[in-house]
C-alpha cells in the first residue's frame, strides 16, 4: 500500500502492525460466538464476555492515556503485545465461563470489526508525528484500510475451523480453539515491528506537560461524550453479536457468515480511501456525519428484512459507508489538540468508545436471548444517528484550518 510521500519510516511499521492485528481480530470476532456456543454458553453469557473484553480495554486504555506522557510508546506497545499473547493462550486453553470472563476483561481480545484496543491510541499519536499535517487524513485512511482488508481475510479464514473439523477428524471445539492460538501467534509477529520504531517512540515526559490535556481538555471531553454515544450504539452490533444474530435469525453456517464479513470488511476498508478527498471538499465533520447517517439507516433496514439475502444486502450497503468517518475522526482529534497532548487525547477519546461499546453487548445478548428479531440493529442504528446529528450541531463550524484549507 502506497503511503503519503511525507510519511517517515515509522509509518509502514505501524500500518503493518495494524494489518496483522486486524487479521487476528477478523478471525476471532467471527469464531468467538460460534466457539462459545459450542461450549454451551447462552447468548446472554456470550454478550457478557463481549462486554468484558470492551470494558477491560476501556480501563486499560484510560490507564495508559493518563500516564502516556511519562512512559515511552515503545514500552507501552511491547507490554500490550505480551498481554495479547497471554489473551490468545488463555482463550485457547480455558473453557469455563468465569475464568473466560476474567481473561476477557484483562486481555486484548476484540469482538468488534473496528479497533478498540489499547494499541490504537498509541499508534494514532505516533502516526500523527510521522507525517505532514496535510497528509494526516490520508495516512489514517491507509492505516485503517490495511486493518480492514486484513480483517476481511481474517473473517474469511474463520471458516477454516469448520472445514478442518469436517475433513481432518478434529473436534469442532478443538478446531475453533486453534483460532485463538493464531491470535497469540500474531502477537509474536508484531513485536519486532514495534522494536524497530524510531526514537520518537521512546519519548517520555521530558518534553510534555506535567498533566495530560492541560490545553485541550474542554474540546476532548466534549468529543469524548459524543463518541461514547456513537460507540454505545455500535456496541449493539459488534461483529461477534451480529454474527450471532445471523446464526439465529437465518440459521446461517459459520462458513457463510465468514464470507459475509469478508465482504463487509472489504467494503468498509476500501471506502475509507475516499474519506481524505471528501474531507478536503466538505470538511472533516461533514464527512463524518454525511456518510454515517445513511449507513445507520441501512443498518436499521437490515433488521426489518424477512430474508437473509435482503438483510445481507443492506448490511453491505451499510458497510460501504459506515467506516468513511473513521480516518476523518482520527485526523480531527489529532488536529484540534497540541502535539504533546495527542497520546492522551487519543486515549481519552477512545476510552468512552470502549466503554460505550462495552456496555451494549450485554443488552444485545439479552435481546437475542428473547428474540431472533433484529432489535439490536434498530436500537444501535437509532443511537448512532442521534450522535451524528449532535456532532454536526456542535462542531460543524469548528474545522481545523490545516484540514479545511487543503486544495483538491
Amino acid at each position: 500500500m502506497i503511503l503519503p510521500a511525507s510519511a517517515s519510516g515509522d509509518a509502514p511499521r505501524l500500518v503493518c502492525a495494524r494489518a496483522l492485528r486486524g487479521f487476528a481480530d477478523g478471525v476471532v470476532s467471527v469464531v468467538l460466538p460460534a466457539y462459545l456456543t459450542a461450549l454451551g454458553f447462552s447468548p446472554l453469557e456470550i454478550g457478557a464476555i463481549a462486554t468484558a473484553t470492551l470494558l477491560g480495554s476501556a480501563v486499560l486504555t484510560l490507564a495508559v492515556g493518563l500516564v502516556a506522557h511519562q512512559i515511552s510508546a515503545r514500552a507501552t506497545l511491547l507490554t500490550t503485545t505480551v498481554l495479547m499473547l497471554a489473551t490468545g493462550l488463555g482463550f485457547g486453553s480455558v473453557t469455563a465461563f468465569w475464568p473466560l470472563l476474567a481473561i476477557a476483561f484483562v486481555g486484548t481480545l476484540n469482538p468488534s470489526v473496528g479497533d478498540v484496543s489499547v494499541f490504537l491510541p498509541i499508534e494514532q499519536s505516533l502516526l500523527a508525528s510521522s507525517v505532514a499535517p496535510a497528509d494526516r487524513t490520508a495516512l489514517y485512511a491507509r492505516y485503517n484500510v490495511a486493518g480492514a482488508l486484513a480483517a476481511a481475510l481474517g473473517a474469511l479464514a474463520s471458516a477454516l475451523p469448520e472445514l478442518l473439523a469436517s475433513t481432518a477428524h478434529v473436534s469442532e471445539v478443538g478446531a475453533m480453539r486453534m483460532a485463538f492460538l493464531v491470535y497469540a501467534g500474531v502477537a509474536l509477529g508484531i513485536a519486532p515491528l514495534y522494536l524497530g520504531l524510531g526514537r520518537v517512540a521512546d519519548a517520555t515526559a521530558g518534553r510534555v506537560p506535567r498533566r495530560p490535556l492541560e490545553r485541550s481538555r474542554s474540546v476532548v471531553l466534549r468529543l469524548s461524550a459524543l463518541f461514547a454515544l456513537d460507540s454505545f450504539g455500535g456496541g449493539f452490533v459488534v461483529q461477534s453479536l451480529l454474527a450471532l444474530w445471523l446464526f439465529q435469525r437465518f440459521d446461517l453456517s459459520l462458513a457463510a457468515v465468514a464470507q459475509i464479513f469478508f465482504v463487509t470488511s472489504l467494503l468498509g476498508g476500501l471506502s475509507q480511501l475516499v474519506s481524505p478527498r471528501l474531507a478536503k471538499r466538505i470538511g472533516l465533520v461533514r464527512t463524518m456525519v454525511y456518510t454515517h447517517v445513511p449507513a445507520n439507516a441501512f443498518l436499521m433496514l437490515a433488521a426489518l428484512m424477512p430474508t437473509a439475502p435482503l438483510a445481507i444486502s443492506f448490511l453491505f450497503l451499510r458497510m460501504a459507508l459506515s467506516s468513511m468517518d473513521v480516518p476523518a475522526r482520527q485526523a480531527y482529534v489529532m488536529a484540534v489538540v497540541p502535539p504533546e497532548e495527542r497520546a492522551a487525547a487519543a486515549s481519552v477519546t477512545n476510552v468512552p468508545r470502549s466503554l460505550g461499546t462495552g456496555l451494549a453487548p450485554l443488552l444485545a445478548g439479552w435481546m437475542l436471548a428473547h428474540s431472533s428479531f433484529g432489535w439490536p440493529l434498530l436500537v444501535g442504528g437509532a443511537l448512532k444517528i442521534t450522535y451524528d446529528l449532535l456532532l454536526l450541531a456542535q462542531f460543524r463550524h469548528h474545522e481545523p484550518a490545516e484540514e479545511a484549507a487543503l486544495p483538491l
